[in-house]
């Protein structure tokens, strides 16, 4: 009870609204995010939650220039919610990556893509660099999140071009973007759950562990959980029979020449932010109960990490 009420008290002092931020921002002094972050006490999250953004509320402290004077046009608010939407980024490559992109003076130039996909990416682009103190943050930030990355990512042995890590965290839409898809809405099923990448020949599970009664029907609150760091109990979709052409791709999936790779996380949101998915792999069929959904059991070509391994096997 003594420890509930130490913890409580912490809470309590951490600046939960954007005013008491703001003043004990001030008292602190300028300074660094990462000098703000020890100051205040704040993990990432909680501190991103509040203030919306690093640069915009620098300027607000008038610790900054390089961003419009007055209220925040729409264009900042949407770069500001673009940083702030990278906090879960733990692959060490990519973070270095970012770094590299955002020492040069001038944005790159976007040759992969092509036609409408390239111009939005390239005008994207421009406008970041157009705002100085919004590339001050994102430097900041992937600085603190590299320096913070306690775990290995390596990359996904595989001859497609799709740059995705072992268990790093990703956004549904850096998966899709992975995958060369720009929405979720190409080659999908099971409201999302699965996406059958039919170029790479992939189907990409999209696993959340727990599942509320008000973002999950009672027919699609599948059962899903780590049975040990290398094998994964999976539902299917509530439609999933056997003898159809997706039951047996899942049973087959070897001898077709097609993979399964999962991502996990533990619910949907936490604190009112979407949570990250986790890649666990490539995993191969072992077995199955049932149909409608069926019960499927996975093996996982790498294990799960065991610091990793207890929150996945939450359902249990």
């Amino acid at each position: 009870m003594s420890s509930e009420r130490v913890l409580a008290n912490l809470r309590e002092s951490l600046p939960s609204r954007r005013p008491q931020l703001l003043a004990e921002c001030r008292r602190l002094g300028r300074c660094s995010l990462a000098a703000l972050l020890d100051g205040l006490g704040m993990e990432l999250g909680e501190f991103y939650r509040v203030a919306g953004s690093w640069a915009l509320l620098q300027r607000e402290l008038g610790w900054v220039a390089g961003v419009a004077s007055g209220g925040p046009t729409v264009d900042e608010e949407r770069l500001g919610r673009g940083v702030g939407r990278l906090l879960h980024l733990d692959d060490t490559d990519r973070l270095s990556f970012l770094l590299q992109g955002l020492a040069h003076g001038q944005p790159p130039v976007v040759q992969s893509l092509s036609g409408t996909d390239r111009l939005a990416l390239q005008d994207a682009l421009d406008r970041l660099w157009a705002c100085p103190a919004f590339l001050d943050e994102l430097r900041d930030l992937c600085t603190l999140l590299l320096e913070r990355t306690d775990h290995l990512a390596p990359p996904l042995v595989w001859d497609q071009p799709v740059p995705l890590a072992l268990h790093a965290r990703y956004s549904r839409a850096e998966i899709y973007a992975a995958f060369g898809l720009i929405t979720d809405t190409q080659q999908t099923t099971g409201q999302s759950r699965v996406l059958f990448d039919r170029a790479t020949q992939c189907d990409v599970f999209f696993i959340t562990l727990k599942k509320s009664e008000r973002l999950f029907s009672a027919t699609t609150r599948y059962n899903d959980y780590a049975i040990s760091p290398w094998e994964f109990h999976w539902e299917s979709q509530s439609n999933t029979r056997e003898a159809s052409a997706t039951g047996q791709r899942y049973i087959h999936h070897r001898e077709r020449g097609s993979r399964v790779l999962l991502f996990v996380r533990e619910e949907n949101k936490q604190g009112g932010v979407t949570l990250p998915f986790l890649c666990l792999g490539f995993a191969e069929y072992v077995s199955h109960e049932g149909e409608r959904p069926m019960a499927i059991r996975w093996r996982l070509q790498r294990p799960i990490p065991g610091a990793l391994y207890p929150e996945l096997a939450v359902a249990v």
